[in-house]
């Protein structure tokens, strides 16, 4: 099977028309036979740079609040429909989709945003938006922490493909998580930095003994909107090349399939084969025959979590 890594330029702080530089892209991943393609941690409509690059922990400061302000009217409403082109036209071009979002949900009140991993099937159906479980370090000055509801697996022809947003890869019990659903085939998403995806695709690859697919975006000082709130004091402050990428793939051995990417935006197109994960769990399988449950044992608690339960009226 085919999966491609799409590094783009968000439009920054652009709902639309980062979402439609998706759509571009999806159809060059499919045109190019792939059964799925991914894109970077919060894609659409961007990752909030300002908060290292400003005043990000002060308070009423109005850059801060101009920029939060600005972040929450692009985020993603998906009960409103904002990923509907998307969805159908993965129905369209048969084609699945893994995509990092901000999203604005309804059922948090609406006025706080998440860092989403979003899986689309290749029927156009939204089968998970996983919220990042823990904001890191000054991303939770914007992003509020997320729950288990998405921590699930998804099956796609052969394989068994799962996601995780940036630095939760790095929890043991979230790839714990997946592992005993039967991941094979897992999908790291990231802001943008060879710094992140350099050791940790290669390391999950060998703890699961799964394909790694570490998929994220590109951002230069020049690329930034100039309608976007404190533009110049950013371009003052942020350095020429925000983003560098660092989109790679490692195989269940753990050697590169693809190896870290920092040359711009570009579609990178990888192939799977199942038969290499059945090769390498033959002396590892961390939930398998390599796993002790009488001892160590995993619960995972998957509601959705929700601050306003409304019951309906008692009828006679």
């Amino acid at each position: 099977m085919k999966v491609a890594l799409a590094q783009i330029t968000p439009v920054w702080l652009n709902r639309e028309a980062t979402l439609m530089k998706v759509l571009d892209y999806v159809r060059y991943a499919a045109a190019a036979g792939s059964k799925l393609v991914t894109f970077g941690e919060t894609c659409v409509p961007g990752y909030p740079f300002w908060l290292a690059a400003l005043r990000g922990a002060a308070w009423e400061d109005e850059a801060n609040k101009q920029l939060h302000a600005r972040y929450l009217e692009q985020a993603v409403d998906i009960q409103r429909g904002d990923l509907d082109a998307l969805t159908q036209l993965c129905k369209a071009m048969n084609i699945a989709c893994y995509i990092g979002v901000l999203e604005r949900p309804q059922d948090r009140g609406g006025h706080s945003v998440y860092a989403s991993l979003v899986y689309i099937d290749d029927q156009g159906i939204i089968q998970s938006a996983h919220r990042k479980l823990q904001p890191t370090y000054d991303e939770r000055l914007t992003w509020s922490p997320g729950d288990g509801n998405g921590l699930v697996t998804h099956k796609l022809n052969e394989f068994t493909v799962s996601g995780l947003n940036c630095w939760e890869n790095w929890m043991p019990l979230a790839r714990t998580a997946l592992y005993g659903q039967g991941t094979n085939l897992h999908v790291a998403v990231w802001p943008g930095t060879d710094l992140n995806t350099g050791e940790i695709t290669r390391f999950i690859a060998r703890e699961g003994r799964t394909y790694v697919i570490s998929t994220s975006c590109y951002l230069r000082k020049e690329d930034l909107p100039e309608d976007i709130p404190f533009y110049h004091e950013l371009m003052e402050t942020l350095p020429e090349v925000i983003s560098n990428g660092g989109s790679a793939a490692a195989g269940p051995d753990a050697h590169w399939i693809l190896e870290p990417q920092t040359n711009g935006e570009d579609l990178f197109v990888v192939d799977v084969d199942l038969n290499q994960v059945y090769r390498e769990k033959h002396n590892f399988d961390a939930v398998g025959h390599y796993s002790r449950p009488d001892v160590l044992q995993l619960h995972v608690d998957r509601k959705r979590d929700t601050s306003v339960i409304i019951k309906p009226p008692h009828t006679d």
